[in-house]
């Protein structure tokens, strides 16, 4: 495995949320501060920047062209044309969207969190396509990264200041019998982000922790990738065969961040990513 490399050189205050769309061949992040949307096509170097008018916690595709986004005052639809329109509005003051991400069955799970980080403000929300929304967590504090084994039977969750990433059985529709998967040790950072590999390991960004760490289904730390970037906020695998590794990161909160800090990063032939479904909606 060869070291990492700059995906796109930027200074985002909160970059987040990498997703692989494979009908563009693109990568979508977002910077949650920023209010915008990002793609970038490794095969030209060709960008794209779309702002939200409001904090975005995560974009996703659409099985039917355009984006899901999950926004500070709840989720909405962004068709291929530009429109735009809210599948479920639900503001709260002083809460905001946070990580997301699309389950096996094509529906979002939106996770939020309060701008102060008041412990059991954020929540944990299943989206259908038709706008339905069933609270999975009500007492979340940072609600972050979410993603499923390869088979769809068990869900990953981490919740920041827990310092651990939970598993949970999962039926399709909802969740049970949670359980700590690994706790990330006192002075390496808070888990972040997180996407699951075709071996069904999970791989975790560090939020001041410079690192992401794969662990394995048992829970076992077999590797650590250390970056330059103090925050390194989520990932995804992408590219040709879903093997290369995007790492989105943050300056926010920095009083002296890196060169690299707020661009996405990338490290080739990392491993073996899941192909990753749209939103059936």
């Amino acid at each position: 495995m060869s070291g990492y490399e700059v995906a796109v050189a930027a200074q985002a205050e909160l970059g987040e949320g990498p997703t692989w769309d494979p009908a563009t061949a693109r990568l979508l992040w977002v910077d949650v501060l920023g209010s915008r949307v990002h793609t970038y096509d490794p095969a030209t170097g060709r960008r794209t920047v779309r702002t939200t008018g409001q904090h975005i916690g995560a974009a996703k595709p659409r099985a039917d062209g355009g984006l899901v986004l999950n926004l500070r005052d709840g989720v909405a639809l962004l068709d291929p044309d530009g429109a735009f329109r809210w599948l479920h509005r639900d503001p709260v003051p002083g809460r905001r969207a946070n990580d997301a991400a699309v389950a096996p069955d094509g529906s979002l799970w939106a996770g939020t969190m309060r701008y102060d980080e008041a412990p059991g403000g954020g929540t944990l929300t299943r989206l259908t396509g038709d706008g339905t929304a069933d609270p999975i967590l009500t007492d979340a504090t940072v609600s972050n990264g979410i993603g499923w084994s390869p088979d769809g039977t068990l869900m990953y969750y981490v919740d920041s200041p827990t310092r651990r990433v939970d598993v949970f059985d999962h039926d399709g529709k909802g969740v049970r019998n949670r359980r700590t998967l690994a706790v990330v040790e006192e002075g390496a950072g808070f888990p972040d982000g997180l996407t699951v590999d075709a071996a069904g390991c999970v791989w975790v960004a560090l939020w001041d922790g410079g690192a992401v760490r794969r662990y394995t289904p048992s829970g076992a730390l077999d590797r650590e990738i250390r970056l330059p970037v103090p925050r390194t906020t989520a990932c995804a695998f992408g590219g040709p065969g879903l093997t290369d590794l995007y790492v989105t990161t943050a300056r926010v909160g920095l009083t002296a961040p890196t060169a690299l800090s707020g661009s996405v990063l990338v490290v080739p032939d990392a491993g073996e990513g899941l192909p990753q479904p749209p939103f059936a909606g």
